[in-house]
């Protein structure tokens, strides 16, 4: 399971960005209409953000990012050093590698402190388990051969391979990635084995909370689409810090009917699904393919409608109009939800001025407000005005005819 990368340089406004209303900063779209254009993803990353925020930008993504944890640099950690001491005094029998940056950061820590040698000997002279490709790819680049790798890159995979022989009294190096294994440890503990963790990072919250607090905010009032986690640690710290500040309940509300929940693999999933949480994850646990799975979900939420000879698809923070993006206005937004609940149905301006967001008790609000709206979409037509009754949105057939549905929650039908 991939897990965050250190985190993107901050303090200066890349090419695209834009100021977050909130008081965050937003990797902006970068013109032109992609599958994620007009949605906003949440970025909870320490490691490689930069390569996830990339991605989700070249397919029209707006990004609020806020690291959830921070790592311990591993030189300054005198838990990495004790353990690495305790493994040159004795070699292991068993090293479980797995992460390829954790086990490159061991190695170069050791390195910094004057043991990389010894390291290497003793890890040479036992046997060397890879949970993935990519960690047998770092410890052959320490000049080391590992003896197996499970195809799946499970760590059930190797648990199993482990307990089938006989681990009693045997010394068993496990490679930390973050976090501690204890279900992994404890079962090779119960077995009869000595195990040694290796903490080669350790998660700790970052030191500025404010962007967690932007995302979480975001999260309550629906300012995201999607939140995306790479590893687990950052999903509790996320939960975490919504708990401090007595949101958890908004946040997970949100999670489980309007925000959706991406995350790169199983074990990643897990925190989130312990709170009865839907969570979407690709088959490959890396990711390209958990950008891909956004672009495909987070489009498939929504439902185009055929208006006035014009397709509009309404997405988080835009409205497509032919597959063209137009940046709408908040104000406007609020309308064209209220609009879209009941489409083809006329909504009265009482009701419309109750959508907008401070708007009062003066309906010329509305007015306005649409005036405005209109201006985006490029096409008075969209929306109708029905005299003396409110607006609706111009629907080419009857909604009852085009959804299959009667809508039951108020409204009136156009004549």
């Amino acid at each position: 399971m991939p897990h965050d990368a250190p985190p993107a340089p901050t303090g200066r406004r890349t090419h695209g960005t834009a100021p977050d209303p909130g008081g965050g900063e937003r990797a902006g779209t970068g013109g032109g209409a992609g599958p994620l254009t007009g949605f906003t993803v949440g970025v909870t990353a320490a490691r490689r953000a930069d390569e996830l925020i990339a991605l989700l930008r070249r397919r029209g993504a707006e990004v609020l990012h806020a690291p959830a944890l921070r790592i311990v640099p591993l030189p300054d950690d005198a838990e990495l050093l004790a353990a690495t001491e305790r493994l040159i005094a004795r070699a292991p029998d068993v090293v479980v590698a797995t992460t390829a940056i954790g086990f490159r950061g061991w190695i170069e820590a050791a390195d910094g402190w004057g043991l990389g040698e010894a390291l290497r000997d003793r890890l040479g002279a036992g046997r060397l388990l890879a949970r993935g490709p990519k960690v047998r790819g770092a410890i052959r680049a320490a000049g080391l051969t590992e003896e197996w790798s499970p195809a799946s890159e499970s760590m059930a995979e190797v648990l199993d391979r482990l307990l089938a022989e006989n681990v009693t009294g045997r010394l068993i190096a496990v490679q930390l990635h973050g976090e501690p294994l204890p279900g992994f440890v404890e079962s090779l503990r119960a077995a009869g084995a000595e195990v040694v963790g290796v903490p080669v990072y350790r998660w700790l919250p970052p030191v500025d909370l404010a962007p967690v607090d932007r995302l979480l905010d975001a999260m309550v009032h629906r300012g995201v689409d999607a939140v995306t986690f790479t590893s687990a640690p950052a999903v509790a710290g996320l939960l975490d810090r919504a708990r401090e500040r007595s949101v958890l309940d908004e946040v997970l509300d949100a999670l489980r009917h309007d925000v959706l929940a991406a995350c790169v693999g199983p074990v990643t999933a897990l925190p989130l699904q312990a709170h009865d949480v839907p969570v979407s994850r690709p088959e490959r646990f890396r990711l390209g393919p958990l950008v891909q799975l956004l672009a495909t979900e987070l489009p498939a939420r929504t439902t185009p409608l055929p208006v006035a000879g014009r397709r509009m698809e309404i997405r988080g923070h835009a409205v497509l109009v032919d597959g063209e993006p137009r940046q709408v206005p908040p104000a406007g937004m609020a309308l064209l939800r209220a609009l879209a609940r009941r489409p083809g149905w006329v909504v009265a301006r009482a009701e419309l001025l109750r959508a907008l967001p401070g708007a009062g008790r003066d309906e010329h609000a509305v007015e306005t407000a649409m005036a405005r709206l209109r201006g985006a979409l490029g096409s008075p037509r969209l929306i109708q005005t029905v005299v003396k009754r409110g607006y609706r949105l111009a629907l080419d057939v009857p909604v009852e005819r085009k959804y299959g549905v009667r809508h039951r929650e108020g409204g009136t039908p156009a004549r």
